[in-house]
């Protein structure tokens, strides 16, 4: 019987040890940290041994592959150790891949990932195509797949993370919405690695397949020309005419597409502001290819409601609104955040620091920002890059406190805004326990 190890037993791990189990593979889980109790359960249940707060090496090197999860560094020994006894070390979502018929569509990018996949997945669900949503977002694709789930699409969401462990896998639509600098401390801090990682997106696509990508990213339109890509290639622009693809014009999102046109009042569009168009456009592009019609594509891109710590707001006290964006962990998430925002700013920012190059934000800040609440363990990066610029700025360690001091510091029609720039990991278990809090303290004002 082959053995594989599943290194972290979050979901995407134990996903992946329920579909190998049902599989016929002898499983082995080991974290090196605590596992949820819930998780313990469920391996438990299935009769997968595991282990916590340690790896035993031996069990681990006497493996016939290793499923990692994304959040383990390729740097650490165990890692190195692995590659050089040549035991595989592959994602779950190429492990789980092999398990199913279903087409993917799969979405990369440093931001905008979740935003375009919710998106997708809910204009092809409102066509009645049969389809589910994994990768980043909700439910494993291995879990799903070991439950039965046997749609016609997979809509996934990938990090650089998760393709760096992908290599027979191929999406048949591959979707590029950006690259900017992000978790380079993960790749050398070379952004060329950060870049190849990226673009894996597209490995093994043929002429049948679609590669849907931002045009106007420098990044993006530098590389491709380097690559030689044989899928069908559809970008989206807001800066020029497009005979095949995605643009827009002062008022309109036009798709262009095998000699067909559809046009959207930009206005009409759920998703609004300059980054949310770009993720309309993709999801425009990937419904035509798809051939679903007009009517239905400018109803869902109308009635599509955002993802949750994603520029969400979460209520208005006294004229002052509180938004939450704490899916936003870098720069450039707060820079498209920030350039939405028509009010003076109370932000609040900070976590773990990734590399961050704060000049980016200097000029937004600058003019929209009035108040800088720092909420972490360590806001020295953040306070020598914002000192003098904003006028007052505040530092604590909790987040209840944040929002009291930044709802102390608004005036009427002011916005305080959680857009941290950073990771979560210093106080919060992730951007979405943060983002809860901040709802959380919000309501209790």
């Amino acid at each position: 019987m082959q053995k594989l190890v599943v290194l972290g037993a979050g979901e995407s791990g134990v996903g992946a040890a329920l579909l190998a189990k049902q599989q016929g593979w002898d499983v082995f889980v080991s974290d090196s940290g605590r596992i949820a109790e819930y998780y313990q359960q469920e391996l438990d249940n299935a009769g997968i041994d595991w282990e916590e707060g340690a790896h035993s090496l031996d069990v681990i090197f006497a493996a016939n592959e290793v499923v990692k999860s994304p959040g383990i560094p390729d740097t650490i020994p165990m890692i190195q150790q692995l590659h050089a006894r040549e035991i595989p070390v592959i994602s779950e979502i190429e492990f789980a891949g092999r398990y199913t018929e279903a087409k993917t569509i799969c979405i990369t990018g440093s931001n905008g990932k979740t935003t375009t996949t919710m998106l997708i997945h809910y204009l092809l669900k409102q066509a009645g195509v049969k389809v589910e949503m994994a990768g980043n977002v909700g439910t494993s694709l291995a879990r799903q797949i070991a439950e039965g789930k046997q749609p016609e699409w997979f809509v996934l969401e990938l990090s650089s993370f998760q393709l760096d462990g992908m290599y027979q896998f191929k999406a048949d639509i591959a979707i590029l919405l950006n690259i900017t600098p992000d978790h380079l401390d993960r790749y050398d801090y070379s952004m060329q690695k950060y870049i190849d990682s990226k673009f894996r997106i597209v490995q093994n696509q043929t002429e049948k397949d679609v590669f849907v990508y931002c045009q106007d990213d420098e990044i993006i339109a530098q590389e491709l020309q380097n690559r030689l890509l044989k899928s069908e290639l559809l970008p989206f622009t807001q800066k020029g005419i497009l005979k095949q693809g995605a643009y827009s014009t002062f008022d309109e999102l036009i798709i262009n597409y095998n000699d067909e046109t559809m046009r959207i009042i930009s206005q009409e569009l759920s998703l609004q502001g300059r980054h949310n168009l770009y993720n309309s456009m993709a999801a425009g592009i990937v419904a035509k290819v798809l051939k679903i019609r007009k009517k239905l594509i400018r109803e869902s891109l109308s009635s599509f409601k955002g993802a949750a710590h994603r520029l969400e707001r979460v209520a208005a006290v006294r004229g002052i609104e509180f938004i939450n964006d704490s899916k936003a962990t870098n720069i450039n998430s707060t820079w498209y955040a920030l350039e939405c925002m028509n009010n003076p700013v109370i932000w609040i920012a900070g976590g773990v620091d990734k590399g961050n190059d704060y000049n980016e934000l200097m000029e937004l800040v600058e003019k929209k920002v009035k108040v800088l609440i720092c909420l972490g363990t360590d806001n020295a990066k953040l306070l020598e890059a914002f000192k003098g610029k904003v006028s007052v700025i505040k530092e604590t360690q909790s987040m209840d406190e944040a929002v009291k001091l930044a709802y102390r510091s608004a005036r009427k029609n002011d916005v305080v805004l959680l857009s941290p720039a950073c990771a979560s990991f210093d106080l919060f278990d992730n951007y979405i326990q943060r983002g809860d809090l901040f709802k959380e303290s919000v309501r209790n004002l």
